[in-house]
Order: C-alpha cells, then structure tokens, then sequence
C-alpha cells in the first residue's frame, strides 16, 4: 500500500492523504533489477520510508497510530509513467509490475526510532538526489495509520509506503538507484536497485503511450541541494590559522581535534569543508576479494562527494600503502570536492600535488592499498589520525595541519580566532619593537588600554570603525 505524495507534479499539496494498492508480486529486495518494459522511457524512482505494521490496526486514533507500526525500512515505490493512461488513478499496471517494490535491506525496530527524526536520502549513480527528514511531514506517520485503519484492517506484515519528497525523476537502463532511511545512529543500510531494459510488452492490453505533460510529470523537478558550506563560514575558515583554530578548541575543552600525521602534498594548500567519510580495515585476503574489487567502498565514496566535501580517509595510521592516487584525485576535484584527508598513505604524491586538489596524508608510498587495506564502508564516523570525525563535521586545513570543527561551534570559533589572531599582531609588533613578552604574551591587562587604541587605529587606516573592545 502506499500514499500519494504531497505537491507531485504540478498539484498542490492535498488537504488529506491518498492511498493505492501494489500487489504483493511487486515486491523484492536490494540487488533486484527494476525492468523497464522495452518501448517504456519514464521509468520513474520514488525513495520511500516503509512502514511495516507489528499488530493488527482497526479504528485506531491518530495518537497511538504509531505504536502499531514493528519495523521500518527503506523503499522505492517504483513505476512506469507510460502505462499510468490504462490505470488512471489505481496505478496497478504503471507502479503494480513484479518487483516495482524493492524494500530493505535492513529493518529497524520502530520502539527505537523516534517517528520525526528520520531521514531519507536517494542516490541516482551515487548522486545525491532525494534528501529530507520527517520532522517537515505533512502527514504524520500516526495519521496515516489511523487514517486507514477506519475502514480497511491493517495486519501484522502490511508494509505501508508514505510518500515521496522532491527530486524523484527518471531513471534509464544502466543507473543505479540507492534508497538509505536512518534514524540517530541507525540505518537501513542501502537499498540497492540497478535498472534494466526488459523485453516489450505483448500486444493484448494497454501500451505505453506518453505526452508532453507525461513527461514533465515524470522528470519533476531538479532537486535542488542546498550548498554543504555556508559561504560566510567557509571564507571564515580559511581566513584563520589551523593553529589558532586548535588552539581556540583547546580552550573549550577540545584538545584531540587535531588529524594528527598529516600534511599537505602541495605546501601552501589552505582547505576548508564538510566531512564525508571512507574507513579502510586492515587487509584480509579473503575478503579483500569481496570488497576490495570493482567499485568498492573507495570508489563509491569518491562517486559520493558533492561540492564543498572533504573525503577523510580513516586507514589507521598506516602509511605503508596507498590510499588514494592521482586518477581518483582528479576524480574527486571534477566532483567538486574541496580536498581529501587520510592518515594512510598516497601514491603518485608528485601528480596529485599538481592536480590542485588540497590533499592531506600521512606519507608517499608506491603500492596500492590492496597491500595492507579493505575498503569497507563510507558515510559513518571514522577514527583519521587520532581524532573522531562524523559525517557533516568541518575540516580545516593548512602547512600545519588539518583540525576537525563542530558545526555548532564554527561560528563563534571563527570569531574569536580573528581576535586571536589580532592580538597577536599587535604583539609581534611590540616583540618585533624590542618589548619583553611579560603581560605582553598572552596579553594582560597592563597591555588592553594600548592594544585597544591599536585597534581603533588600525580601523581608521582600513576604513571602519571598531568598537572600544577593539571588535568591528
């Protein structure tokens, strides 16, 4: 069963929820293809988080809806638009075909998610297309339970489909559609759908049959991803030192957000962006073969970055082979990536300087990673030279290093390092004038009066005002 989603097409969003049947030959698992019938062209995704009910739900209120749903997975409502002529409003043989219905690959217990935390992501070719939470539904999950349960008996094992958010669009023969739900630190894992070309339909029934306004309901519109760095904190972070950076986190009671081991393969590189994590586990010959060949972990990880990302590459501290080389940085560049991180080791460390991609590791090496790594999984938080890093965390990085930064806290952070790192003009020039550093370094309060009289000057000689603290 699955609702109708809000606003598809051209349509406003409804005052109340809609519903349609898929059969049960609809559905299959990760790694199924979605067969596209020969002569259909708008084979249609829609990633979907999947309800499925744990006891039996007749009249039920809107309040205790949710307490009848046992588990929750990820889903693709998947159709064809060419057939949805024969079918107008049922959508039996345009989303009803066998296997239109992958679920999985992993249910989570509903007792431990909250219903307005989750999140839904899509990924076309490991692209990000489909991105939103729950707490924006404009049916509660609850609702829709109690909704249905007036007139139609909901039972143990139902799976319920609860709509779709902006970005769905069509898929063509040779793409991959990968549907994930999460939930704090649970996820369903991807759901894995490559989509293939199937023979056509036979004659005795309906045929696909399309048109312009079709068309533009199957492609909808492009989902638009909302930048992973404000520009305001990016320029902010790349405005102060990683040293004043450390050395601010320090003081809030964040010693170990340094990547220790690192360095930049282009002397000079400044880096500034949003984490997206790869973990490498040491070599096991056996499942190197499994995980290690076609495009693994390392690949899709690389295939994952959107503009403004950092790739962290967690290898242990082991620099003894590689973990990225010069074809895969260039990869990452045309990707948009704004660097890449790793506390292993790098090949072609001399091309990869001078692709002009900011990259930070732990030492060259010749071989490839095979020799000592598996790479296993991406989008998780990772150990990188000593420090903890989660998806979505900040990275900044220069000559020194690379720190990792809170999200929460950047902005503060960036605020106070500016004012680090003006007192500490202020006090080279006093050193570099021949005063001794006693209350001069860190600067006491013999020295505010003058420091905050050097502001005010050096405000008038760049054209604004400071505040007596010395602040713009």
């Amino acid at each position: 069963m699955s609702t109708t989603p809000a606003g598809e097409g051209a349509r406003p969003d409804p005052v109340q929820p809609s519903y349609f049947l898929k059969p049960p030959s609809s559905l299959s698992g990760t790694g199924d293809a979605l067969v596209r019938p020969r002569g259909c062209e708008l084979l249609v995704f829609e990633g979907e988080i999947a309800l499925v009910i744990g006891s039996r739900a007749q009249r039920v209120a809107p309040e205790d809806g949710w307490s009848y749903v046992r588990w929750v997975t990820a889903a693709n409502d998947a159709g064809v638009h060419d057939l949805r002529h024969a079918d107008r409003g049922s959508h039996l043989r345009s989303k009803g075909a066998d296997g239109f219905t992958p679920i999985g690959p992993r249910l989570l217990d509903a007792r431990q998610l909250a219903p307005d935390a989750l999140r839904l992501r899509t990924r076309v070719n490991g692209e990000v297309v489909q991105d939103d939470t729950t707490d924006t539904l404009l049916f509660p999950f609850g609702q829709l339970v109690a909704d249905l349960s007036r007139l139609v008996t909901l039972e143990p094992g139902d799976v319920l489909l609860t709509g779709t958010p902006a970005g769905a669009s069509v898929v063509t023969p040779g793409d991959v559609v990968e549907v994930e739900v999460s939930g704090g630190t649970l996820s369903t894992g991807r759901l894995r759908n490559p989509v293939a070309e199937g023979a056509p339909l036979a004659p005795y029934g309906a045929l696909p049959r399309v048109d312009p306004a079709d068309r533009a309901a199957a492609h909808g519109p492009v989902y638009p991803p909302e930048p992973l760095l404000d520009p305001g904190v990016e320029a902010g972070l790349r405005s102060v030192a990683v040293a004043t950076l450390s050395a601010q986190l320090r003081r809030r009671g964040l010693p170990h957000m340094s990547v220790d081991g690192v360095h930049p393969a282009a002397p000079g590189t400044r880096m500034a962006g949003v984490a997206h994590t790869l973990r490498y586990l040491p070599l096991r010959e056996d499942l190197f073969r499994r995980h290690g060949m076609g495009m693994n972990a390392q690949k899709r990880a690389i295939e994952e970055l959107r503009t403004g990302h950092v790739l962290v590459m967690d290898a242990r501290g082991d620099t003894s082979a590689g973990t990225l080389g010069d074809i895969l940085a260039l990869r990452a560049l045309k990707r948009g990536a704004a660097g890449v991180v790793t506390d292993g080791g790098l090949r072609d460390s001399a091309a990869v300087a001078a692709i002009g991609l900011p990259v930070f590791h732990g030492g060259a090496h010749p071989s490839v990673l095979g020799r000592r790594h598996v790479p296993w999984d991406t989008g998780v938080p990772v150990a990188c030279g000593g420090a903890l890093v989660q998806p979505g965390d900040l990275l900044a990085g220069d000559d020194d290093g690379v720190v990792v930064v809170p999200p929460d806290l950047a902005g503060e952070l960036i605020a106070d390092c500016r004012e680090q790192e003006r007192q500490e003009r202020f006090i080279t020039e006093r050193v570099t004038a021949g005063d001794g550093i006693d209350g001069l370094y860190p600067l006491g309060p013999a020295w505010r009066a003058r420091y905050e009289t050097w502001c005010r000057e050096q405000g008038r000689k760049a054209g604004h005002d400071l505040d007596e603290g010395g602040h713009e």
